[in-house]
C-alpha cells in the first residue's frame, strides 16, 4: 500500500491529487477514475480507485481503532469531534467550490448551507449522549440497559448531498463508540476525500477512513464479517441489493431509499403566498432531493390560476452553473440522471400530456442542463406521476375532494416524506396525520435537525436517521442484571 507524499505546510490541501484515507494515513491508488464537473461535461479531476486490498485494510485499521475508541468516554470522544469541525471549519470555502465544481449546485444557496450545515452538526452530535437508563430497581437488584456501540460501520452516500448525508452517519456513528469506512459514490468523491483527509490530521488513525472507487467496492462492505452495520442512501433498489447481502452476516441495516413526496395544498390555502416554499421544495438542488416534492396536488377551485402564478415564479429562476451566483439552479449532476429525465420527457410528449412550461433541452448547450418543466394535470397513472423522477419536472394535478387526494398521495410503494398546506391549521394536520410517510410538513417544507428523526416508510427506508432514535441504532442495547448482595 503505497502511502502518499507529505504535503507542505504552506500548500493548500485542496490542490491535489486525491488520496485515500486508511488507517491515518493518505494512501495513493494504482488505478483512478474520471471526474465530471456538470456544468460542462467534461473531466476536471482524478479520483482514486481502491482495490480490494486496500478497502480490506481500511476495515482492518477501524477494526483495531474500534478497541480503544469505543473506550473512551463520550467527552473525549466530543473533543476529537470538536476539533475536527474546527478543522473542516479551517477550509470551509474550499470545499464549497469543490461541492458545486463536482455536484454543480449553485455555490451560495445549496454549496454553501450544505456545508455549514454538515459542520455544524457534527458539533451538535457531539454535545449529545444517550445516557445508562435504570430499567428496574428495588431491595435486591438493579436492572440498566446500556446502549453499546456495533463496531465498524460502514456507509455508502449518495451524489445529491453529499457531504451532509455522509456526515450525519459518521458523526452519530463516531460519538457513539463505532469507528467507519466511508465509499462515496463515484460520481461524487472529491469532497469525501477531502474530508477524510482533513480528518487524518485531528482523528486517531483508522476511526474514519475514505476508500473511493466503483460500484464493485459495494459488495465487499455489505458482505463484509467485520463489517456490523452498513448505513446506505441511495435509490430503492439498489437498497434491496444491500437489504439481501447484509444479510449473509445479519449487520444492522439503515436504509435511507427513494421517495415520490405529494405535497397537498387544501382549498383554503393561500396559494399565492406558498408558491415560492412550494417551487423551491419540488425544484431545489435540481429537483435531486429524496424528500423532494415530486407530486403537487391542487383543488380544482384555483388550479388554473395556480399553475399560471407557479410558472410565472418558475420564469423567475435562472438554470446555469453554479458558480454564477445569479443562478438558482444548476446543472443535473450526472448524464445516467440526465438520460432517465429524458425518458419522463419523451413519456410526457409521446402521451400528449400538457407540458405548461419547458420540456425543451437545449442540445447544443454544453453540461446536464435541463429544463424546469411543469406538466399540467397529468393522468395518475402516468409515468411522471407514478415513478421518482429526481431532477427539476413536476406535474400539478387536479383534485376535487381531500379524501381522494390523500388516497391517490398514499397509493404509493413510497412513503418518505409529503407536505399540507392550507390556512386551517388545524385541519391541515389532520389530513397530514392520513399521510402514509416517514415525515410530513405542515405548512413548510425541509425543516430538519439533530434531533428530529427522520425515516422512511414502506420501500422508503429501514429504520431511522437523525434524533435520539437514529442515534440508537448505531448501538446495540446491552441489559445489566446486577444483584446487590451476594
Amino acid at each position: 500500500m503505497s502511502t502518499a507524499p507529505q504535503t507542505s505546510q504552506n500548500a493548500s490541501i485542496f490542490d491535489g491529487p486525491y488520496y485515500l484515507s486508511i488507517a491515518g494515513k493518505l494512501v495513493e491508488a494504482k488505478d483512478s477514475f474520471d471526474v465530471i464537473n456538470p456544468a460542462t461535461g467534461k473531466v476536471f479531476a482524478k479520483a482514486p480507485a481502491a482495490s480490494a486490498e486496500q478497502l480490506e485494510a481500511a476495515i482492518a485499521a477501524a477494526k483495531t481503532a474500534f478497541k480503544t475508541w469505543s473506550a473512551i468516554s463520550y467527552d473525549e470522544r466530543q473533543v476529537y469531534l470538536d476539533r475536527y469541525a474546527d478543522a473542516l471549519q479551517q477550509h470551509r470555502d474550499e470545499l464549497v467550490r469543490l461541492l458545486t465544481l463536482e455536484q454543480g449546485k449553485p455555490l451560495n444557496t445549496m454549496a454553501a448551507p450544505e456545508v455549514d450545515q454538515a459542520i455544524s452538526y457534527i458539533r451538535q452530535i457531539a454535545a449529545r449522549r444517550i445516557p445508562v437508563e435504570i430499567v428496574e430497581e428495588n431491595d435486591s437488584h438493579v436492572v440498566e440497559l446500556h446502549h453499546v456501540p456495533l463496531g465498524v460501520v460502514g456507509g455508502i452516500t449518495p451524489w445529491n448531498f453529499p457531504v451532509l448525508l455522509a456526515l450525519w452517519k459518521v458523526a452519530p456513528a463516531l460519538i457513539t463508540g463505532n469507528t467507519f469506512v466511508l465509499k462515496p459514490t463515484p460520481y461524487t468523491p472529491l469532497t469525501a476525500l477531502r474530508f477524510g483527509q482533513i480528518a487524518q490530521s485531528v482523528l486517531p488513525a483508522g476511526v474514519l477512513s475514505v476508500v473511493s472507487g466503483g460500484d464493485n467496492l459495494g459488495p465487499q462492505m455489505t458482505n463484509h464479517p467485520d463489517i456490523a452495520k452498513i448505513s446506505f442512501t441511495g435509490s430503492t433498489e439498489t437498497g434491496k441489493h444491500v437489504l439481501r447481502s447484509a444479510a449473509g452476516t445479519v449487520k444492522r441495516v439503515t436504509l435511507e431509499l427513494g421517495g415520490n413526496d405529494a405535497a397537498i395544498v387544501l382549498p383554503d390555502a393561500d396559494y399565492k403566498a406558498i408558491i415560492p416554499q412550494l417551487f423551491w421544495g419540488a425544484f431545489g438542488n435540481q429537483g435531486q432531493w429524496c424528500v423532494g416534492i415530486k407530486r403537487l396536488y391542487i383543488h380544482r377551485s384555483f388550479h388554473a390560476d395556480f399553475v399560471a402564478a407557479f410558472v410565472d415564479y418558475a420564469k423567475t429562476v435562472k438554470v446555469g452553473d453554479g458558480l454564477d451566483p445569479e443562478v438558482g439552479l444548476g446543472p443535473v449532476q450526472n448524464k445516467m440522471q440526465f438520460d432517465k429525465l429524458k425518458t419522463f420527457l419523451d413519456d410526457i410528449k409521446a402521451n400528449g400530456q400538457k407540458i405548461a412550461f419547458g420540456g425543451d433541452i437545449d442540445e447544443t448547450q454544453s453540461g446536464y442542463f435541463f429544463p424546469i418543466t411543469v406538466v399540467d394535470n397529468p393522468p395518475e397513472h402516468s409515468k411522471i406521476v407514478q415513478e421518482e423522477q429526481f431532477g427539476p419536472i413536476i406535474p400539478i394535478i387536479v383534485y376535487d375532494d381531500i379524501d381522494d387526494a390523500v388516497n391517490r398521495a398514499n397509493a404509493s410503494i413510497y412513503g418518505l416524506g409529503g407536505s399540507v398546506w392550507g390556512r386551517d391549521t388545524k385541519a391541515a394536520v389532520a389530513v397530514a396525520n392520513r399521510v402514509e410517510a416517514g415525515m410530513v410538513w405542515v405548512n413548510e417544507i425541509h425543516t430538519q435537525g439533530v434531533d428530529i428523526p427522520f425515516g422512511g416508510h414502506k420501500q422508503s427506508g429501514i429504520g431511522t436517521e437523525q434524533g435520539h432514535e437514529g442515534r440508537l441504532l448505531f448501538t446495540n442495547p446491552k441489559t445489566v442484571l446486577i444483584k446487590k448482595s451476594f
